[in-house]
């Protein structure tokens, strides 16, 4: 499979910026294969609903300028509407048991979370940082959800810590239990 498709594919999968020596590294490539991949797939998507955009650094796919509008305009439609009971659940376990990771999410609430995250970062109620201890993102709450709240302080909200107790017990009962004999 060409280079610039192997690229595109990891972009589209990740929905975030790469660092090419990641992508280097990943597809056994140098920065000169790299760069002639680029320049393909960016060549490649001028005429599509996606552009390749490029630092020093990253790498990443989003909408073409085109489409502003029509994503402003369905991302206004999001925020109008109500965030549901799986959005409820989901922040929830962010703001009780953060910093979390989208597969940890997943694990308590037993179903794929990736599109009710998504909204609720658009919405600005949580926030996506990078994992300090391992690859990937964790999610934890933000400031405007704490307003929205009407607290200062996460501990403010009622019941907290016998909620947060409660999480830590779920927790400590559902994973797996690690053979330490090997």
């Amino acid at each position: 499979m060409p280079i610039d498709v192997l690229v595109e594919g990891l972009l589209f999968y990740k929905s975030a910026p790469q660092k090419k020596q990641t992508v280097m590294k990943l597809f056994g490539i140098t920065d000169t294969e790299l760069a002639a991949a680029i320049a393909t797939l960016q060549s490649r998507l001028l005429t599509g609903a996606t552009r390749l955009i490029e630092t020093t650094e990253d790498i990443q796919l989003v909408a073409c300028p085109e489409l502003a509008p029509i994503i402003e305009s369905l991302r206004k439609n999001e925020l109008k509407a109500d965030i549901g009971k799986a959005g409820a659940e989901t922040l929830a376990i962010v703001l009780y048991q953060e910093p979390i990771s989208r597969a940890e999410i997943d694990r308590i609430r037993g179903v794929n979370s990736s599109f009710i995250l998504r909204n609720l970062l658009i919405r600005g109620l949580i926030e996506r940082n990078h994992n300090k201890n391992r690859t990937g993102y964790v999610f934890s709450i933000s400031p405007a959800l704490l307003a929205q709240l009407g607290v200062t302080t996460k501990s403010q909200l009622p019941d907290f810590s016998a909620v947060a107790t409660a999480l830590e017990q779920f927790n400590i009962t559902t994973l797996p239990e690690v053979d330490t004999t090997i």
